[in-house]
């Protein structure tokens, strides 16, 4: 089987402000990366557009409606001090959380063995009825609720590595008793959730903060002895990731100091609790990551890893 890695041009249409962290280029930056030799494998795919369907396990009919109109005719549109909209913006993020949705549909009907999802808004701030942190729609959240409602699944994995936490994650899977919810991330920092003692209303979420500067010797520790083993005991049927590469040493947003190669290395330790657990089955997709060369780097690390634990 293949990695299949799913993106489409739309991502380019969504325009933030001058200046603005969540830009264009870092769409750019991450094709470009995966357009290297290496990467001719993978099966490259379009994100589909999400089915109004997807979108309401998680989000209501008013949020969706809501966000719909506040896309402009021309211009910028601010949503909050963050988060912002122009004419091209709506698609994108509904491709963003299709996406993810059509991947889950493809590793567990067996048609690829894992995938990486590369669009722009990211989706992991953006909670049940308020977008925030760039993000519109929960991508990863919506995937997960398909997984268990369209598939029939019992168990899932969202793990986020993202230097964020991702609160909208945890909000809309607070309640889901079925979707256990696992993030590292820099504490104190936006968006000032992710406490330890934040577990969810059935226990199933597990945060873990990480103190600026505490680089890569903390966070492998930190997964390996509070958040993996979680997993393992968890036995996923499928897992999804939360891809944000904001971590690394060189992001102007944070201060957690990992390198490229701790990518490589999470997405690996990763790939071999579902080789153990769920037959390999993971869906990944991309959130945060600032700086554009070493978004490309860590990108291409990643896909790196899901490509050999695909074959």
């Amino acid at each position: 089987m293949t990695t299949a890695l799913y993106t489409h041009r739309s991502s380019l249409d969504h325009v933030t402000p001058p200046c603005h962290p969540e830009r264009v280029a870092r769409y750019e930056a991450v094709t470009r990366a995966l357009g290297q030799d290496r990467f001719a494998a993978l099966d490259r795919r379009e994100a589909p557009v999400a089915d109004r369907a997807d979108l309401l396990r998680c989000h209501p009919e008013e949020y969706i409606a809501r966000i719909e109109a506040a896309i402009p005719r021309e211009g910028a549109r601010a949503l909050d001090p963050d988060t912002h909209v122009s004419p091209g913006s709506l698609e994108p993020a509904l491709r963003g959380a299709g996406g993810c949705c059509a991947a889950v549909d493809a590793v567990l009907s067996g048609e690829i063995g894992n995938a990486f999802v590369a669009m722009r808004p990211p989706g992991h701030h953006a909670e049940t009825a308020r977008p925030m942190g760039f993000c519109l729609f929960g991508n990863v959240s919506i995937a997960a609720v398909r997984a268990l409602e369209h598939h029939g699944l019992g168990r899932v994995a969202v793990l986020d590595f993202d230097v964020h936490h991702g609160n909208g994650t945890q909000d809309l899977l607070w309640n889901e008793g079925r979707a256990l919810f696992c993030s590292s991330h820099q504490m104190p920092l936006f968006p000032g959730t992710g406490a330890a003692h934040e577990t969810g209303a059935h226990g199933t979420i597990v945060n873990v903060p990480l103190t600026e500067g505490s680089g890569s010797r903390e966070m492998r520790r930190a997964w390996e002895q509070d958040i993996l083993p979680v997993v393992e005991e968890w036995e996923p049927e499928m897992i999804l990731v939360s891809a944000g590469f904001d971590a690394h040493a060189d992001d102007p947003l944070a201060g957690l100091d990992w390198t490229t190669e701790d990518f490589g290395w999470i997405t690996r330790r990763i790939c071999e609790v579902a080789a153990n657990t769920c037959g390999g089955r993971v869906v990944s997709t991309l959130e945060g990551g600032y700086d554009l060369q070493a978004l490309a780097a860590s990108v291409a690390a990643h896909v790196d890893v899901l490509m050999e634990f695909s074959q």
